[in-house]
Formats: structure tokens, sequence, C-alpha cells
């Protein structure tokens, strides 16, 4: 586990707790997740990554690229949990634009000083008419169930909250970083999995 201090630990223990009584995420006074995937929760000891978006240059492991919508020093919290050959993904921001919408997609790549650093979507199950130029769009991979959708909508004070759970399991050193969009997801033809311009890029070995 990598925290960057006591406190986020504490925060994030906090809104685990918080979770998990309630039947859905919410991202915290009144606002909530745009997650219409299953919301299951494994047991098992999850993985968490913590981080602090700084701006392209100082930092790999939070980065951000649009300061308006995440302003330097937002934080992010990735957590990830294995069971039962099934993969759940949570993640917790603070500090981020208030009462906003972001798309967020688990990507191939680790962030880098330009937002397309980090590549296309992760799949289970790969386009196969998919190129590093043209990423996949087709709703029949480019989908909720065949990635990792976070969408979500912050609330009054910019904190937001959303997990998902697919079932399968992310292939060994082939998914890198967690991507925050500039809106939520589109689902249909031709543009099925796009969520606009990347804002910012958490690393995470997933």
């Amino acid at each position: 586990m990598r925290f960057t201090s006591p406190a986020v630990g504490l925060v994030l223990t906090a809104v685990l707790v918080t979770g998990c009584a309630q039947g859905a995420p919410s991202t915290g006074d009144g606002a909530t997740a745009a997650n219409d995937g299953p919301t299951t929760r494994p047991t098992a000891e999850p993985s968490v990554t913590a981080s602090t978006f700084l701006p392209p240059g100082e930092s790999t492991g939070a980065v951000t690229y649009d300061e308006t919508a995440v302003p330097e020093g937002a934080t992010a919290d990735v957590q990830v949990r294995v069971q039962d050959d099934s993969t759940f993904v949570q993640f917790t921001g603070t500090g981020l634009e208030p009462d906003r919408d972001f798309g967020a997609h688990v990507h191939t790549l680790p962030c880098g000083e330009n937002p397309e650093d980090s590549g296309p979507h992760y799949q289970n199950e790969v386009d196969p008419e998919a190129t590093e130029d043209e990423p996949s769009t087709d709703p029949a991979y480019a989908n909720p169930e065949n990635e990792v959708w976070l969408d979500m909508t912050t609330d009054s004070s910019g904190n937001a909250y959303v997990a998902s759970t697919v079932e399968w399991e992310f292939r060994e050193g082939e998914a890198h970083s967690l991507v925050l969009h500039d809106e939520h997801t589109a689902t249909h033809e031709g543009h099925a999995g796009t969520a606009g311009d990347r804002l910012a890029c958490v690393t995470v070995e997933f």
C-alpha cells in the first residue's frame, strides 16, 4: 500500500465506512456518481494508490492537465480489489471543480507530461479494429462491462466517490493509469467510450 499521509488514510477509511452503509456510490453532499455497472464490493484486501495532482513535469504519479477542473493540490485515491475472478475499482477525489461531471477510465500506459501519454482504454476483450491512432469506439467493445468506467459528479465541495466491479481481472502489466475526462462517457455507435478531453491522470499498477 502507498499513502501520501496518515490524514489521507483517515479520510479514505471514513469514505469506505460511509460507502459500505449505502446501497449505491455517492459523492456526498447529495451528489451522486453516474455508475450503472455492478456495485458489489469484494472483501479481499485492496491495493491503494493515494496521490496529489501536480502540473506536468512535477509529478508522474498524478498529473493535472486542466487546473480549473482538477486544481493543483486536489487528491485522488484509487482502490483495486480482486476476488473470485472479479475486479473492484474505486476512485475517491477531493478538491476537484465543484458540481461538475467527469468521466474516468482505466488506460493502458502510465501518466506522462502530455494527456495522450496514457494510451487507450484498457479492454478485457480488445477491439481488433482499433489502432493507436483510432482507439475503439465500437460499443461491442467500448462498454462498461469490457472496460472500467467511473463516471462521477462532484459535490459542492469538489469531492467525488465512485466504484465499479467487472467480471474479469486485469492482464498483468497491461493497465497502468486512471484518466479523468471532461464529461460522462458516451455509449452510442461511433462515439462509445468517448468522454472528451483528458483533464488529469493517476498512475496506478492495476
